[in-house]
């Protein structure tokens, strides 16, 4: 098991971004990536035998979680591949009569700017879900929506920056009623809250195994069975010609395992990583005056706490803390991009309150210890740049 950091290294709290790949994992993938390293695909040795297999076990192990048969299992680079085939696949060109797609605003940008090239290219026309100040989906606008003829609705489990935790059951329930697939982006709740594909009905499920204490780099994408996905990367015609290319079997296995392990320890390690959450919401609200608790904080992810300090940069705050504490001021897919949250944007929140956000992210190696410290750290330095504008 890992252990909290060495006090001469940052504290980390940016588990929306990566988590660090559980031991457990690391040594199944070693053990496939310097022993039984064969390639899957090959079918004249035991090698290639012994890859297939870890596959199919893989498969399984995946489709446990998310209650999925292993058979609807497509293997990705991760969840921006998988949302990429999802989209991208089940839609084609169709001249002069685009493609209706129906998508949450607040969505990660593999959804968003996928969906908006199609539309520049006259493929698609979206219309946006309407959310409200603190995220929450608009249920009877969806069903509005879908009435009026959709190619695709896309809605994710859970939000990368604020935590909002969506009503995946209900908004696939929806969707079936109007004979529309769902694509669910699933990367930031697979592992963290219950997910049923089959039961619930969703159509394409999007996986990415660095945000479960997995690898980075391999993902999955859940399609439902009779529905086919015509191939973004072509090449050999790979599992059932929907996504081409050798396996990544040490990735694979590694997700896998990550799978397997949540499934046994989600409960005990939600219910101490969202204690720890509020232990330290209570004394960052307690230390710093004026702070604002953003997104739906009756329905989030037990290891989110997004705050906004009104009156000071995020980029203050961040400049005083990297070499102590690991927070961000947003989602890892824009970083480095001086721009603000397409999140916070569209919940219409007050300029001061978006340029003030920061985005803490637990998980289950967090300790007691380095709670009680990242509040000390970033209340020291919200006083400190406070009276440095001051002065």
């Amino acid at each position: 098991m890992a252990t909290e950091a060495p006090k001469n290294r940052p504290i980390y709290l940016d588990y929306h971004a990566t988590t660090p790949t559980d031991p457990r994992v690391a040594n199944q993938m070693l053990h496939h990536m310097t022993t039984a390293f064969g390639n899957a695909s090959s079918i004249d040795h035991n090698y290639g035998d012994e890859a297939e297999k870890a596959v199919k076990q893989a498969a399984k192990q995946v489709g446990e979680i998310v209650g999925a048969s292993p058979r609807e299992i497509v293997w990705t680079s991760g969840a921006t591949e998988s949302i990429n085939l999802a989209i991208q696949g089940s839609l084609s060109p169709n001249p002069g009569k685009p493609h209706r797609i129906a998508l949450l605003p607040l969505e990660h940008k593999a959804v968003l700017d996928t969906c908006q090239i199609l539309e520049k290219r006259g493929w698609a026309k979206l219309t946006y879900l309407q959310v409200d100040s603190r995220g929450r989906l608009n249920l009877n606008h969806l069903e509005q929506v879908c009435a009026e003829g959709l190619s695709l609705v896309c809605v994710m489990a859970a939000n990368n920056e604020i935590g909002n935790i969506y009503p995946v059951e209900a908004i696939a329930q929806i969707a079936q009623r109007y004979g529309i697939p769902f694509l669910c982006d699933a990367s930031q709740a697979v592992g963290k809250i219950p997910i049923n594909f089959e039961e619930w009905g969703i159509t394409y499920l999007a996986i990415s195994a660095h945000k479960l204490y997995g690898p980075k780099g391999c993902g999955a994408l859940v399609v439902k069975k009779g529905h086919h996905l015509e191939p973004i990367i072509f090449g050999g015609g790979h599992q059932k010609r929907m996504r081409s290319g050798t396996l990544d079997v040490p990735g694979i296995v590694g997700l896998g395992e990550a799978c397997r392990l949540r499934q046994l320890e989600i409960k005990e390690d939600e219910k101490a990583i969202a204690s720890k959450r509020d232990r330290l919401q209570n004394l960052l609200l307690d230390k710093i005056p004026g702070l604002v608790i953003n997104g739906d904080t009756t329905s989030r992810l037990a290891g989110n706490l997004h705050i906004s300090i009104p009156d000071i940069p995020n980029s203050a705050v961040i400049a005083r803390v990297r070499s102590k504490l690991a927070i961000s001021t947003g989602s890892a897919c824009s970083s480095g991009v001086e721009s603000p949250s397409h999140v916070l944007q569209a919940l219409n929140l007050p300029s001061e309150v978006i340029e003030g956000a920061l985005r803490i992210g637990l998980g289950k190696f967090t300790t007691d210890e380095e709670i009680e410290r990242a509040a000390e750290i970033l209340s020291t330095a919200v006083s400190k740049t406070r009276q440095a504008i001051v002065t």
